[in-house]
């Protein structure tokens, strides 16, 4: 009886040692393989790291920041990246330094009133969106910039509130009139794009894609029997304002 107990006491321990063993064998080889992929990663240099292109792009903008720190395309830019990965407090950081550089930078201020809207603060939104509108109702030029602005960042609200603010200023422009309608265009309003687009091309008929975009909506294509008279003058003033607020922008960059 005595002699049956230890047998089976004795089979249960060697199973337990034979197990022992086992997990001892899987935890050295373990470690072994991870001491080795430890020394292979110190091994690594930073720049063999891969970044995706948003990182790579995000650390090219602070590298050029931090050789000129006034440039305000790299801080709009950069807020760009911070906003599209919903880190607004950054977005907007890097939008204030924009603006106190180039307090007219259009594409800048849409994108303020943007990242405002998605954080949260409509209040906010809409008091700086009637300030940048405000800033720029001295000129169809500078309204309609704004608007495309306020397009590209898909805040159609005030977009076509600067596109309404641009053609009260040059109702007779057919730059303003071509984007109006294909702003209604693109949110698939055909009818006003149909409207805009016809009165563009009224003001100015050397405007192939607008002949063509009429052509695919229904439109006959007709010689106008007057031609409005201060159209080229117009459109002319549009394009000089453009002009000055880039000349008047590289300046303040280069003081």
């Amino acid at each position: 009886m005595g002699y049956k107990l230890f047998a089976r006491w004795s089979g249960k321990v060697t199973c337990k040692a034979q197990l022992f063993g086992l997990v001892f064998l899987v935890c050295i080889s373990s470690f072994g393989g991870c001491g080795s992929l430890g020394e292979r990663t110190r091994g690594l240099k930073d720049e063999d790291v891969k970044r995706t292109p948003a990182e790579e792009k995000k650390a090219n903008l602070l590298k050029a920041i931090d050789r000129k720190f006034e440039d305000p395309d790299a801080h709009f830019e950069l807020g760009q990246l911070y906003q599209a990965d919903g880190l607004w407090a950054q977005a907007e950081y890097h939008y204030n330094i924009a603006l106190g550089f180039d307090p007219a930078h259009w594409g800048t201020q849409a994108a303020m009133v943007k990242v405002l809207l998605d954080s949260g603060d409509t209040a906010k939104a809409k008091l700086y969106a009637e300030i940048y509108m405000n800033q720029a109702s001295g000129s169809a030029g500078a309204s309609l910039q704004l608007a495309l602005g306020f397009q590209k960042e898909q805040v159609d609200e005030y977009a076509l509130d600067c596109y309404r603010q641009a053609l009260h200023l040059a109702p007779n422009s057919a730059k303003i009139n071509r984007q109006v309608g294909f702003y209604y265009l693109s949110k698939g309003k055909k009818g006003h794009a149909k409207d805009y687009l016809t009165r563009s091309f009224q003001l100015d008929r050397s405007q192939p894609e607008v002949a063509g975009q009429l052509g695919r909506l229904g439109v006959a294509i007709a010689v106008p029997q007057k031609a409005e008279e201060d159209t080229g003058k117009l459109d002319k003033t549009v394009e000089e304002s453009d002009e000055e607020l880039t000349q008047e922008t590289k300046k303040r960059r280069s003081e």
